[in-house]
């Protein structure tokens, strides 16, 4: 039974109007706004077909928002689902588009192209632009980059930068509702060179057009559409806002632009609104349009009923008071005075006496601010030296440790592995399926440069792969790798003629040094591997997917990677049946994309289905600070908070947008963007290279100080703060906000 605290029962008394909420960390803010949503359904619709609309983030808020929202309608003798519709944003302009396709232009059955290939149609109309459009790069390249490094940039770094900034210029350009035709015209009359528009608008004409091709529209297109159908029919809108007099809003601090607009035209200038979140936990608007900008406006409006819900019971009262001294000296005493806007300055309050969520006992001992200089591999091991300490007498509890990019999360996930700590991941894409892809992948390298002796020294180790946990005999697989990358002529020693020795085409024997039964053993594993390597070559002609599966069934036993086969095979096809003229070597670097885990990997993660921890209990979660967001753990480490995951705009900081082999470490994507808003309007003063970059750097410096508050706030008794110095060619300081809070508690 939900017994409201008095901040809640303030909301809940709500009876129309627009409302604003702003929650902090833990204070129950889904469970209230699930509640009032059952209060609204059960004496506030007049007719049967009107409903509350909730909006939302993720999938798996939708989720978490429908089973609460039916055991409370439920609890009021109501039927569940009926009376309230959860969706995404993407959800509801999807339901506002399929009720009117034609108004837009659209067929019955128009298509919605999904992320994966939208963006191999953008990578297509990328890598045609830059191979047609050398300047570009010569204009932008740092002059310092010279020779075969240059080269080397052009050929392998450059496409996917130019891939980035497209990708940014074609969301930005549909948030402000621009098209390819209205940017052309815009483009004629502008007095500035700005190539860096040029080059988006060729790429954007050439991505709707490949769109068009496939019938189909993306998630963008498909907000824009749903904005646009309002506008068009006032009757379709009126039914709208006849079918959803309600409108509660969560998570309100990633609204973006064209989400302000759906809801406001939804709601009309008298209708009931309700936005929830917090500002502080605003950390997407690096990577989207999301603008905490807009809840913070809301709250100010005249007319809007504002509360808080300042009580959490999530962590004990030490945990509460660090997160509150990062606030205050945030407001206060940031270096960057920019970053001194970075949080609403409120505190999180716990929870008052009686209340059935009480913070865990305070303990200054399980706060731990480690100032130790680590190298990155030292603080890996300090952390699992902890973790091995911890486990076996807290297996009954949570634990995570949460690192600020994926990469650090999967160096943390190889080093539980082979200290044998059972975990669970929360990255982008699973370990098992990038080493699955990863292996997958340097098969399919070899079978499309068959001539490649290092291809085929790589697709040696992964067939012996299996070898890895017995030194000695891995020893022995990396030795004969070696020997195989030394290969004098490949296709003579895996097609031999009839006269030719056995070993012809290979530079060396088996090992010298190797008895007489490891030198037959190293023989007869080279000879099987030929074998193999043949009857794979053979199969090189079947379709991808098929071909996958043949390699599966030789290279895995386990039902999880067979499984794991299976759904990269479709992946692959589906690839393969998008671009005709692929061949293995681009199928490749599509695996190659998950194996890097640079690509979620649709259908392999819990994500959409949400997470709970209390089912991982004495299991280490592994898990970006980004993907936490909104879970909790009763032990909590924070690694590499240093200057250069958590930027200061200090002199000394580098930002990973900031690319090395660009010139004045201009942040290209940021400076494509500030180009094309400077079309839009007189007003807007004309571009200036550098200062997008600029402003880039103190938004980003915002954003991670918010990262990091939703770090702290993610633990409930114990707290480990960690930091390294990066990679020794650039060695990092710790975080200037960590220093402050260091500071603060050894006071």
């Amino acid at each position: 039974m939900f017994q409201p605290r008095p901040s809640q029962k303030r909301i809940l008394e709500y009876r129309g109007g627009k409302m604003g909420i702003s929650a902090v960390p833990g204070s129950g803010k889904t469970h209230t706004l699930s509640y009032l949503a059952a209060q609204i359904v059960a004496a506030r619709l007049e007719d049967n077909d009107q409903e509350v609309l909730i909006v939302t983030l993720v999938n798996s808020a939708v989720n978490n928002f429908i089973s609460r929202v039916n055991s409370f309608v439920q609890e009021k003798d109501l039927l569940p689902g009926v009376g309230y519709r959860v969706r995404t944003l993407h959800g509801l302009a999807h339901d506002i588009v399929r009720e009117r396709p034609g108004l837009l232009g659209l067929a019955e059955d128009f298509n919605i192209v999904d992320e994966r290939e939208a963006g191999e149609i953008l990578t297509a109309a990328v890598e045609a632009w830059v191979r047609g459009h050398p300047e570009l790069a010569e204009r932008y390249l740092a002059p310092n980059v010279e020779g075969q490094r240059r080269e080397w940039v052009q050929r392998s770094r450059w496409p996917d930068l130019v891939r980035n900034m497209a990708a940014a210029f074609v969301k930005r350009a549909k948030d402000l509702e621009l098209d390819p035709d209205a940017l052309r015209f815009r483009l004629g009359e502008a007095a500035d060179e700005l190539p860096l528009v040029r080059m988006g608008l060729d790429v954007y004409t050439d991505y709707q057009r490949g769109l068009a091709y496939r019938g189909g529209v993306d998630f963008d297109d498909l907000i824009l559409l749903a904005l646009t159908a309002l506008r068009l029919d006032e009757e379709f809108l009126a039914r709208l806002r006849h079918r959803w007099p309600f409108i509660l809003e969560d998570e309100a601090q990633d609204s973006s632009e064209l989400q302000e607009k759906i809801l406001r035209l939804l709601v009309g200038p008298d209708g009931n609104w309700v936005r929830v979140g917090d500002p502080n936990q605003a950390i997407y608007d690096t990577f989207t349009n999301a603008d905490p900008s807009f809840l913070r406006n809301f709250l100010q409006e005249p007319g809007v009923a504002r509360h808080n819900l300042p009580n959490s019971g999530r962590s004990q009262l030490k945990i509460v008071e660090l997160a509150n001294y990062l606030v205050d000296w945030a407001v206060t005493e940031h270096p960057a005075p920019s970053a001194r806007g970075a949080f609403l300055h409120q505190h999180i309050e716990p929870t008052p006496p009686g209340d059935p969520q009480p913070n865990p006992p305070a303990d200054r001992d399980g706060v731990r601010l480690i100032a130790r200089q680590f190298t990155p591999d030292a603080e890996i091991k300090a952390v699992l030296d902890s973790l091995a300490r911890w486990l076996p007498d807290n297996a009954d509890k949570t634990v995570a440790v949460l690192a600020p990019r994926n990469q650090r999360g999967s160096q943390v996930i190889d080093a539980l592995r082979a200290r044998e700590i059972p975990y669970v991941e929360l990255l982008q894409s699973t370990t098992s399926t990038r080493l699955a892809a990863g292996a997958l992948g340097n098969v399919l390298a070899a079978l499309a440069d068959p001539v490649s002796s290092s291809r085929l020294a790589g697709a040696f180790r992964v067939w012996r792969r299996h070898d890895r946990d017995d030194a000695d005999a891995w020893s022995r697989v990396k030795a004969l790798s070696d020997r195989l990358r030394q290969a004098r002529d490949v296709e003579r020693f895996l097609w031999p003629g009839i006269e030719d020795d056995p070993l012809d085409g290979l530079s060396v024997r088996p090992r010298a040094e190797a008895g007489e039964v490891e030198a037959l053993s190293d023989l007869a594993s080279l000879a099987e591997f030929r074998e193999t390597m043949r009857r794979w070559q053979a199969a090189s002609v079947l379709p991808v997917d098929q071909l996958i599966l043949t390699l599966g069934q030789d290279l895995f036993d386990k039902p999880a990677d067979l499984a794991l086969t299976h759904k990269l095979a479709i992946i692959l096809r589906a690839a393969a049946d998008a671009h005709p003229d692929w061949r293995l070597p681009e199928l490749t670097e599509e695996l190659a994309s998950v194996a890097r885990n640079q690509r979620r990997f649709i259908g392999l993660s819990d994500e959409d289905a949400g997470f709970d921890p209390e089912q991982h209990r004495g299991q280490v979660v592994v898990a970006t600070m980004h993907k936490a967001k909104g879970l909790e753990w009763d032990r909590v480490y924070l690694m590499a908070v240093n200057n250069y995951n958590f930027p200061s705009a200090q002199s000394h900081d580098t930002y990973i947008a900031e690319r090395w082999f660009v010139r004045d470490r201009l942040n290209l994507e940021m400076e494509t963007v500030a180009q094309l808003k400077s079309l839009l309007t007189d007003d807007v003063l004309p571009y200036a290279e550098g200062e997008a970059t600029r402003q880039a750097r103190l938004a980003y410096v915002a954003e991670r100080l918010r990262l990091l508050y939703v770090g702290i706030t993610r633990a409930k008794q114990e707290l480990i703060i960690t930091w390294n110095s990066g990679r020794p060619q650039t060695p990092q300081q710790p975080a200037v906000p960590f220093i402050a809070l260091k500071t603060y508690w050894e006071k």
